[in-house]
């Protein structure tokens, strides 16, 4: 299992890349339909991906998955499809800084979904973050 500070690295840059894409996104979204977007960032994130995991000789671990792991898989992947696919739609439509913000409520989400699904402890600290990242987005989107 990595330390404590990799995991950490990994998820400041996943942070730091989803503010890009919401920003390119924006961006890349004037004067185009959201869904084709979508569609195009789907597309060349599938050609990534691969490449990625040809290049390190990961494809033929494809074999070993279980079924478990494909409906999850499976369904991580509608639910990530259907959340893109109303996140470029709200992009498209309001400020990248509110929507970003809102998408990002789904931190409040994911903490309870793991406790209700995962059986992962609900202790003050993360409630207490819970109610402070809802409120945060509050403060942001209060017109």
């Amino acid at each position: 299992m990595a330390n404590l500070s990799t995991w950490v690295l990994y998820a400041l840059l996943s942070a730091f890349f989803a503010a890009l894409t919401a920003i390119f996104a924006k961006a890349g979204l004037k004067d185009v339909n959201s869904d084709l977007a979508t569609a195009v960032r789907t597309a060349v994130v599938l050609l990534i991906t691969w490449g990625i995991v040809l290049y390190r000789g990961h494809g033929k671990e494809v074999g070993g998955l279980s079924r478990s792991n494909w409906l999850f898989l499976i369904l991580s992947a509608i639910a990530t499809g259907l959340s893109w696919l109303f996140y470029y739609r709200a992009l498209q439509m309001g400020k990248v800084s509110e929507v970003s913000v809102i998408d990002k409520g789904s931190i409040v989400f994911t903490i309870l979904l793991s406790f209700v699904f995962l059986r992962e402890p609900l202790t003050l600290r993360v409630m207490l973050a819970a109610i402070l990242i809802f409120a945060g987005m509050l403060v942001l989107v209060w017109k």
